[in-house]
């Protein structure tokens, strides 16, 4: 047989095993070295065209080179030197401040050019009396000489905005910035976008706190006080509807710190505006105290409720240094024979001279228990209010005088005079309304706090083991006290109030006043406690206290109804 071959198709001569070669497998068949296949050249044209691609890319390279470093490159050398980036802060907004009803009040202001928020915004408060002190104020973004900011957040130096920096504190945002040798931006990218402080809502209501301040800085001008404060509580969850003090700043003027002029006044103004009076001023309290020391007196039997003493203007002792001359306690009346609901309501000193210290066949309760009883209501202490620069007081003691004195002893005159509130004996405004409501919630006492609806201080109070009958009959004195004693000119109509006044002499040779009021109401159902003091004001001043705050809750009984219903 004969084979007729094509020259033409056959180019090499094929050995057998090549034809053979994928019939089957070798041994230890390999895939990916291509065992069992055959090998084919790469095709010539395919191997131009790739290096003609990568003689293409490498021009382009080369010439991108060229043209940065060679023809633009000045340009660029020039821009270089001109344009800057910079980190910007981009402004958080700072929590904002609402009373219990959403009242806004305090808030950022930003310049309404500057959309992109890259200047600082201004702190702006309410304009209304009573919210300086208790707000307080900023000190705002600051820049260096060079325009860079050396302190990128509002920072709270005072009040609400120092205690709860930290909540309304946002977190600043950031922004990178090209801008140009005329300080033109050339672009800008934002790396991280701003987050916001959280928002407050205090259980303040600034229709009260407005019209207790207005009160208290009418009685001030009026009859020349130095200053005063007041406070209004809930006595079943321990929030406070009113925190005031007088005089005090302006926030806004502190925050925006321009007007040099008013800011250099507070700062030399005697009667200190920075002091926050409620929390920070110590008080002699005067009579305020004869409600918790007869409580005292009943409880270990110094005396029953029924028994009078007889309050003829004085009691006298033998004079420790003068043997043969007499040591005089004076009161501020004749009362006749009083009890122990008649001593407080007209606020005997003779009474409580006796029942404190003790006077001939009269047991006193003595300077111990007196500490004992002012401290089971917090007299003295610190009450744990969530503001800043709470102060706690005194109560004379034995230890006390000895170390205030140089080693001086403790004299039954030093025990009559703590028992009316007065040798050394320091309180606070707000310790007094937290004490009262004790009275008033028959021994549950909270901790006072101006954050409305905070659960934080639901469990916060203390629960003292009153005797009941007790109790009721120091409430029946403060009762009496408005009804015809010193406190009547709260014997209001719409509202039944129980009450105890306090004068506290103070000044060289005892010629001013500081004027106290304590108490509760609705006398039936206790809802709130109240204490306030016009400070240093004349001898001749003693009731003024208590005009103020019947002003306070006669408002409260007309503009805010919902409290008394």
């Amino acid at each position: 047989m004969k084979f007729h071959v094509n020259h033409n198709r056959i180019k090499r001569n094929i050995d057998p095993d090549e034809i053979f070669l994928d019939s089957k497998n070798l041994p230890n068949f390999n895939t990916q070295q291509f065992e069992g296949r055959l090998e084919k050249a790469i095709p010539k044209r395919a191997i131009l065209f790739l290096s003609l691609f990568f003689i293409a890319i490498s021009f382009v390279f080369i010439w991108q080179v060229v043209n940065l470093q060679i023809i633009k490159g000045e340009a660029y050398f020039k821009k270089s030197e001109n344009n800057t980036l910079q980190k910007q802060p981009i402004f958080a907004d700072r929590g904002l401040i609402y009373d219990r009803n959403k009242v806004l009040l305090s808030w950022n202001t930003w310049d309404k050019e500057d959309i992109n928020k890259l200047s600082s915004p201004k702190r702006t408060y309410i304009s209304a009396p009573g919210f300086g002190l208790l707000l307080g104020y900023v000190s705002a973004p600051a820049k260096d000489s060079s325009g860079n900011y050396w302190q990128e957040n509002f920072i709270g130096k005072d009040g609400i905005e120092k205690y709860f920096n930290d909540t309304l504190t946002g977190t600043n945002g950031e922004r990178i910035t090209e801008t140009d040798v005329s300080g033109q931006v050339q672009s800008e990218n934002i790396v991280m976008a701003p987050k916001a402080g959280i928002d407050l809502t205090i259980s303040i209501d600034s229709r009260i706190q407005k019209k207790m301040t207005d009160s208290i800085s009418a009685m001030a001008k009026s009859v020349n006080f130095q200053g005063g404060a007041g406070a209004l509580m809930d006595i079943k969850t321990g929030e406070l509807l009113a925190l005031t003090s007088y005089p005090e700043y302006d926030g806004n003027v502190l925050s925006e710190g321009s007007d040099s002029k008013t800011i250099s006044g507070y700062f030399t103004d005697k009667r200190k505006v920075f002091l926050n009076r409620t929390v920070s001023g110590l008080y002699s309290p005067g009579s305020i105290v004869k409600p918790f020391l007869g409580y005292g007196a009943l409880v270990e039997n110094v005396i029953s409720p029924l028994k009078v003493i007889f309050s003829n203007g004085s009691i006298s002792i033998p004079n420790p240094y003068f043997p043969n001359k007499k040591s005089t306690f004076i009161d501020h009346g004749s009362f006749g024979y009083v009890d122990m609901r008649k001593a407080i309501a007209v606020s005997s000193d003779v009474y409580f001279y006796e029942v404190g210290g003790g006077f001939e066949s009269q047991k006193g309760l003595g300077i111990l228990n007196i500490e004992k009883y002012a401290g089971i209501f917090g007299i003295g202490e610190k009450t744990g209010i969530n503001i800043g620069g709470e102060k706690d007081g005194n109560i004379p003691t034995p230890d006390w005088k000895a170390k205030t004195f140089d080693g001086d002893i403790w004299r039954v005159g030093d025990t009559y005079n703590t028992a009316i509130g007065q040798y050394g004996f320091q309180v606070t405004p707000v310790q007094m309304v937290r004490a009262v409501s004790g009275i008033a919630n028959m021994g549950e006492i909270y901790t006072p706090h101006i954050t409305h609806e905070d659960q934080s201080f639901a469990s916060k109070f203390t629960t003292i083991p009153v005797d009941k009958n007790n109790m009721t009959v120091i409430k029946e004195g403060m009762r009496m006290a408005v009804t015809e004693g010193t406190c009547q000119a709260l014997n209001l109509s719409n509202v039944l109030v129980a009450a105890k006044s306090g004068t506290a002499q103070v000044g060289v040779g005892n010629t001013n006043t500081n004027s106290w009021i304590i108490g509760f109401f609705p006398y039936d159902n206790p809802k709130y406690a109240f204490a306030l003091v016009m400070e240093r004001g004349p001898k001749a001043a003693s009731g003024n206290a208590t005009r103020v705050i019947s002003e306070v809750i006669d408002y409260m009984s007309i503009y805010t109804p919902e409290y008394l219903d």
